[in-house]
């Protein structure tokens, strides 16, 4: 029995094209990155999606779904995007620290997951000159993204949760 379509304002569905294809593009991913990102069976991968992995490292689990012009930056940090995840247009997931991204959780399009905050310690100095501070980043199984949300460093979301559409998760704030 094979699983329902998505549906909804918030599906991310697979790219036209064939399945020729879309290894092609993964094989040039791969090339592209050296050895810094691991590929499950039956990755789909949309035209015009980016993996950059340079001082990182991307997995991508078995069935998972890279939705066109779709990115991932793993500049110094882990992505792991589980099995049967996708991952839907424009979106844009970005770790110095670890973003996982949990089995069949969906990102809607134009979402944001980013690991990395200025630090704001010094109020004298501009944002942009300050020093980043990277915090993980987890989205449980099941989870859904919705389009434009974005989530900051530290955010959790519970697997089967929901984040709705143009939705901030904030960075939760740090024990002392």
């Amino acid at each position: 029995m094979s699983a329902s379509p998505p549906i909804g304002v918030d599906a991310v569905v697979p790219p036209r094209g064939t399945r020729l294809a879309s290894r092609l593009r993964l094989a040039r991913l791969r090339a592209i990155a050296r050895g810094a990102i691991q590929a499950g069976r039956d990755v789909q991968v949309a035209r015009g999606a980016r993996v950059r992995a340079r001082g990182g490292r991307v997995r991508l689990g078995d069935g998972c779904l890279l939705g066109p012009g779709c990115r991932i930056e793993a500049p110094g940090g882990i992505v792991e995007i589980g099995d049967g995840a996708r991952i839907g247009e424009r979106s844009v997931i970005v770790a110095l620290s670890e973003v996982s991204v949990g089995a069949r959780a969906v990102v809607g399009e134009w979402a944001v997951l980013s690991d990395a905050e200025p630090s704001a310690e010094d109020p004298e100095v501009p944002v942009r000159l300050q020093p980043l501070r990277a915090r993980p980043i987890a989205v449980g199984e099941g989870a859904t993204i919705g389009a434009h949300a974005a989530l900051g460093a530290g955010a959790r979301v519970a697997p089967g949760a929901a984040v709705g559409s143009y939705a901030v998760v904030p960075t939760p704030p740090r024990s002392a």
